[in-house]
C-alpha cells in the first residue's frame, strides 16, 4: 500500500473541493463583471 494513503489530511472527496472552487471563482468574476457594468452605466 502507498505509504500517503495511510496519513491523509481531507477525508472529503476532490468532486466536492472542486465544485467549490468553481463556485468561489466563479462568483469572484462575476462580482469584477459587475463593478465594471456599474462603472459603466454610471460614467
Amino acid at each position: 500500500m502507498n505509504e500517503f494513503e495511510k496519513d491523509v489530511q481531507s477525508k472529503s472527496h476532490d468532486i466536492f473541493d472542486s465544485g467549490i472552487g468553481f463556485i468561489f471563482s466563479f462568483i469572484f468574476f462575476m462580482v469584477i463583471f459587475f463593478i465594471g457594468v456599474f462603472v459603466d452605466v454610471i460614467g
